[in-house]
This record gives C-alpha cells, structure tokens and sequence, in this order.
C-alpha cells in the first residue's frame, strides 16, 4: 500500500491555497503552521519586494510563501536530493522566474549566495533552518550554522532568523548581528538576529 504523500498550503498572498508537497520525514521536518505564522505576522511588510533566502529549504515551504506574499527574489539552499526534487515541483506551481536553487551544501554555497548579492548590491532576509542536531551526522550543524552566521557581511543582511529547538542556547551575538528577539512554540523557537 502506498502512502499518502504528505503536504502543506501556502497560507496566504497571491498563491494562496497551493498545495506544496513535503519531503519525506526521514530527510526534513516540516515548520510548524504556528510558527510560520507569527514570523510571517512579524516580517508580513517589510519582506515586500525584498530578497529572502532560505538555507536548508526541504521543500521550500518557507521561501515560497514569502513569496507568494510579495518578496521578490527567492534564494533556495538545499542540499538532499529528495527534497530537490519536491523543492523544484513546489516551486513550479508558483512564479519559477523569482527563484533560484543552489543545490548542494549551504555551508558551501553560501559565498555564492553572498556574492550573488552583493553583485546587485542588495541584502536578504535570511531564514535558517537547520536539521535538529538530534539527526545523525548533524551533531556539529549548529556549531556550523553559528560559523556560517558570523560569516555574513553586514551589508548583504537585512534580518537573519534560526528556527532551532527550544532547549538551544544560542549566543546574544553572533559575528556583527545581535539577538533581537526570540519566541517560543514548545519544542521549536525563533531567534531574530540584526
């Protein structure tokens, strides 16, 4: 008997209502609505024809519904190549010319990224989603994605979040971005870094 594979909508803007399909749950953990919601309640003006990039995007659900809700330019960095595929699928149902996908690793590709960027001298939103260190071979991912952070130049940043688990201490000050805020939704958090 075949599954039923798993999916999500677009919550609201101008693809509201698509179904967008998940990876398996082995590779990614869908964002819970909740928190998509009060993230997208905090940013909902500000992302309006910006740039937003999502590093570690499984499916994509994030990038895509910033930009069903007007951001103009979506930077996608996955690395599985199951979650390509669903990524590349989600993001034909919406507007394929606003995105870009750097396959392979975030922690690599994110020069490209930052270069990209900077050739336009524009910033980006920055949404980080790691996979929860709990996943084997991902016990250093937080150490990395600190790294990662600290390595961003100011001028290609307009806002940088981490969605991480709740019991996650991370530091105040990360390179030049310090914490602004953060909000907890049981077991997953936000941490909003500028």
């Amino acid at each position: 008997m075949k599954s039923k594979p798993i999916t999500k909508k677009i919550i609201m803007g101008k693809f509201k209502g698509k179904t967008l399909k998940l990876p398996s749950m082995e590779t990614t953990r869908s964002s819970k609505s909740i928190v998509l919601e009060s993230f997208f309640n905090t940013i909902q003006f500000e992302i309006i024809e910006a740039n937003f990039v999502e590093v570690f995007s499984g499916s994509g659900s994030i990038g895509l519904e910033a930009l069903s809700r007007g951001a103009s330019n979506i930077m996608f960095m996955e690395q599985d190549r199951e979650a390509l595929k669903v990524l590349k699928q989600n993001i034909s149902q919406t507007d394929p010319s606003a995105c870009q996908v750097y396959a392979g690793d975030s922690f690599s590709n994110i020069a490209t990224v930052v270069k990209e960027l900077k050739r336009k001298n524009e910033d980006a939103y920055f949404y980080i989603d790691p996979p929860f260190s709990i996943r084997e071979g991902m016990e250093d991912i937080y150490e990395k994605m600190i790294k990662l952070i600290a390595s961003l130049p100011e001028d290609v940043v307009k806002l940088i979040v981490i969605e991480h688990m709740t019991g996650l201490e991370i530091p105040n000050k990360i390179g030049e971005f310090e914490l602004s805020k953060s909000k907890k939704f049981g077991n997953t958090s936000l941490s909003y870094f500028s």
